[in-house]
Formats: C-alpha cells, sequence, structure tokens
C-alpha cells in the first residue's frame, strides 16, 4: 500500500492489520543490503506514522478493556450492573413515569 515516496492510504484509514502489514514491508526494505536513499526519509516517516497510530489504538483498546471487564467479572458474579445513563426516552431513574391506575 505504500507508495515510493512512503505515502499512501492514510494509515487512520487502515485496519490495524493493513498497518501492520505495511510496516512489515517497510521493516523489510530497511533490512535489506541496497536501500534507496531517495526512499529512505519517505519510508521512516511513514514507519514513524503507522507505528505512533498502532501505539494510539492499543492504548485506546486497553483502556477500553480495562473499563468493561470489572463490570462483566460484576456480571458473572451475580451483582447487576445498571448503566449510567439511561436510553434514549427513558426516564433517568425509573421514577418519573406516570403510575398505571
Amino acid at each position: 500500500m505504500t507508495t515510493e515516496d512512503g505515502g499512501g492510504v492514510p494509515v487512520s484509514e487502515m485496519t490495524y492489520t493493513e498497518a501492520s502489514r505495511e510496516l512489515d514491508g517497510i521493516v523489510e526494505f530497511f533490512e535489506q543490503r541496497d536501500v534507496d536513499v531517495d526512499q529512505l526519509v519517505g519510508r521512516l516517516e511513514r514507519a514513524t506514522a503507522i507505528v505512533d497510530d498502532l501505539d494510539l489504538r492499543i492504548r485506546r483498546t486497553r483502556s477500553r478493556v480495562e473499563e468493561l471487564v470489572p463490570r462483566l467479572e460484576a456480571v458473572g458474579q451475580g451483582v447487576p450492573v445498571g448503566d449510567e445513563e439511561p436510553l434514549p426516552g427513558e426516564p433517568p431513574d425509573g421514577d418519573d413515569e406516570e403510575p398505571l391506575f
């Protein structure tokens, strides 16, 4: 997916797997004995952009997992877990409904 100058599809539009594969290709490029100097900076910039984006995705995912795991553990232990915010159209605490009679 990389063009000769190191550009290509914006990293933010790539899946994690696509970005990781492109990064692997860039690493292979640098492992060659005869690195094309004209492509060097472009590939380094692209690799840096990919690494930064993948790192951000990993940190966001870790944070989300750390947020969700305790809720799943609580449910597994039979502890009711309510939503922090009501669903659209629901009263905030359920007490605002009019009586049926």
